[in-house]
């Protein structure tokens, strides 16, 4: 018990002396603003990209709140120990509630949150496993915990920065490494999502080094700011119910067979099909076996063109809480979905990818150009999304509803000139940093048909998109 007490008046005569100190920062602001301008000018455009605007945003350490207040959020709640601090936040923010509070208890706080924000704090933290375990009560499964801090390898340079006073003084720090913080992390029940390093020069003049250099090796080894989304590893409670949509043009051989082998999901399975403009009898053959079969079914046929739109138009109609696609070539068995919703409703995965590149393929499965482009096209996504998939194009892929509902309000961001729905969904997908998970299946021959793909005029438009969101998403 003695012990015990002198923990806890160590971990007070800290917190004191910080409050102290960041008092005195408050209050010499007032008149100081230092060569941080900059860096905190990069630092709202990074936040900005992962925060849409009338987001429920949480900050701690949020100081005078310049941060939180970039952001435009529709609620937004500032914590800080300073008292100095607090007051000029809730001078400069008056849309924004600001709390005098110690992130190490929030008591004081019974809401959820869609972001939680721990900006340059994990550093100066006395336990950053406690943090962690109080603002877990405060997030939903599809909360984001965003945490920047800065990189060892600057120690140097801003302690002498700070001697000079050009920069704001620190007192002694922690020096989290990202793997420290991602251990942390774990250990409280987050999974990294992404993990970057930004901002390579933070001062004037600096915007080809920080948003195209920074991307490069060796040099994010040199940047400033290491940044971690991560996100509750918690598992959904209810049964949901599952959507199958099968995109169908000129399959009528295969329908039967679907409806035949797509095995029951959940508390219940629909399969959604939507005809696009077919020369042979797919849609009445879709008719038939529907009268035919017990598998609750909605017909649709498209008024638009290609495989994306017939996909939205699937997802727009479905009832389900999870969202699966299947071609109807079944080059992937229907018999592969449960994994697809296990991996999904477990928490493993928000965003469940099917990956052909895995397995051996059946001797016609992919052609020998193709598979090269998928490989391709896989690294530069993995590099693209700061997360590994493997396979871009393979069709099978399974999210929740509602995630796939904030990916199309947030579509505009893209652009729409997909005509496959693949690199939409995983764009998106990256850009609400939902965690994607591969799954490998053994990709099939087809047995009926032939490829609607043509292969150089569509593989030109996938590299066209790539370069296109490289800027969108990589390069911001």
């Amino acid at each position: 018990m003695e012990n015990f007490s002198a923990f806890n008046a160590a971990m007070l005569a800290y917190q004191q002396s910080r409050s102290a100190h960041w008092d005195a920062i408050a209050h010499k602001r007032d008149k100081w603003h230092g060569m941080g301008t900059w860096y905190h000018k990069r630092l709202a455009e990074i936040y900005r990209f992962h925060v849409p605007p009338n987001s429920h945003v949480l900050e701690l350490g949020c100081a005078d709140g310049r941060l939180l207040g970039a952001l435009n959020p529709s609620r937004g709640v500032g914590v800080d120990f300073s008292p100095g601090m607090i007051c000029r936040a809730k001078q400069k923010h008056p849309n924004i509630e600001f709390i005098e509070a110690d992130a190490h208890d929030l008591s004081a706080l019974d809401e959820t949150f869609d972001f939680i924000i721990l900006s340059d704090l994990v550093n100066d933290l006395w336990d950053v496993q406690r943090v962690l375990q109080e603002i877990k009560r405060l997030c939903t499964p599809r909360t984001r915990v965003i945490i920047n801090f800065y990189s060892r390898f600057w120690q140097a340079p801003l302690g002498i920065a700070q001697s000079l006073g050009l920069a704001t003084p620190d007192l002694y720090q922690n020096w989290l490494t990202r793997e420290d913080i991602r251990g942390l992390m774990r250990l409280e029940g987050f999974e990294p999502v992404q993990i970057t390093q930004e901002i390579l020069f933070p001062l004037p003049l600096g915007g080809l080094a920080n948003k195209f250099l920074v991307r490069l090796w060796p040099l994010q080894h040199l940047a400033l700011s290491n940044f971690v989304v991560a996100r509750p590893a918690a598992q959904r409670a209810s049964e949901p119910k599952v959507s199958v949509i099968v995109p169908a043009r000129n399959e009528s051989g295969n329908i039967r067979s679907i409806f035949e082998r797509t095995p029951k999901m959940g508390r219940a399975t629909e399969l959604v099909f939507v005809e696009g403009h077919s020369k042979d009898d797919t849609y009445a053959a879709i008719e038939r076996e529907a009268a035919s079969h017990r598998t609750p079914s909605l017909i649709l046929q498209q008024t638009g063109i290609g495989k994306a739109d017939a996909v939205r138009l699937g997802f727009a109609k479905a009832t389900g809480d999870v969202l699966m696609i299947l071609d109807a070539d079944m080059t992937v068995p229907p018999e592969d979905l449960p994994r697809f919703y296990d991996a999904l409703v477990s928490g493993k995965g928000e965003f469940i990818n099917g990956v052909r590149l895995v397995y051996p393929m059946e001797k016609e499965a992919m052609q020998t150009l193709n598979l090269f482009g998928n490989k391709f096209f896989s690294l530069a996504f993995s590099w693209l999304l700061g997360q590994p998939i493997k396979d871009t194009l393979c069709g099978t892929k399974v999210m929740w509803k509602e995630d796939y509902e904030r990916i199309a309000a947030n579509r505009s961001y893209f652009g729409n000139f997909d005509p496959f729905g693949d690199f939409d969904l995983i764009f998106g997908a990256a850009k609400l940093n939902l965690k994607i998970v591969d799954l490998p299946i053994r990709y099939r021959e087809r047995t009926y048909g032939s490829t609607n793909i043509s292969r150089w005029k569509h593989g030109l438009l996938l590299f066209r998109m790539v370069i296109f969101a490289a800027r969108r998403i990589k390069f911001v």
